[in-house]
């Protein structure tokens, strides 16, 4: 079975108040396997355009991506980000097939 992931770009108008975020997103994350790949790490923008902070989230599976974003839980925390970032989230399922000079 494939894993899911999130990937997120966000910019953040209040950090103190997103802080508050980050430990109401603790439980949905450990609920449904959540792992941090990337988060809020260095970057350099080749491409495009982009936000200050860029996180990459593991999950065991596509679907457990989906159940987390959809979990009361997460829609309890995301109600408190709201207000103090703007974001793009995007849901994407893994990839197992072959590999270039595979």
């Amino acid at each position: 079975m494939a894993k899911g992931y999130w990937i997120v770009r966000v910019d953040i108008t209040d950090l103190e108040q997103y802080k508050v975020y980050v430990t109401a997103n603790a439980a949905p994350f450990a609920k449904y396997g959540a792992r941090f790949l990337a988060r809020a790490g260095q970057h350099q923008v080749l491409e495009g355009t982009a936000r200050s902070r860029n996180v990459v989230i593991e999950f065991p599976s596509y679907q457990a991506a989906l159940d987390c974003w959809h979990s009361p839980e997460y829609q309890a925390a995301i109600k408190i980000r709201l207000p103090v970032s703007t974001a793009d989230l995007v849901v994407i399922e893994g990839y197992d097939g072959p590999q270039p000079g595979a």
